[in-house]
């Protein structure tokens, strides 16, 4: 790993400490979600209003391999 790369992982934790202080609530979702409802079958839907009104929504059902990416997203982060 570079010096440039490392510097960028300090920006993104900086970022993301900034989010969880303005939005305190979504990280415990997630984590409530990822100990009791990622499994396989499980149905994950989003729902995106912007400002000016403009509606975008979709849903995905979980896979085998799409627990494989999760758990290796969740092993990053520790």
């Amino acid at each position: 790993m570079n010096f440039s790369q490392l510097g960028k992982i300090q920006e993104l934790k900086g970022h993301m400490d900034t989010f969880r202080r303005n939005h305190p609530k979504f990280p415990m979702f997630l984590g409530a979600v990822a100990q009791n409802a990622v499994e396989e079958g499980t149905i994950i839907e989003i729902n995106v209003t912007a400002p000016n009104g403009a509606h975008y929504e979709t849903n995905l059902k979980l896979r085998a391999e799409d627990l494989e990416f999760i758990r290796a997203l969740q092993e990053m982060g520790k």
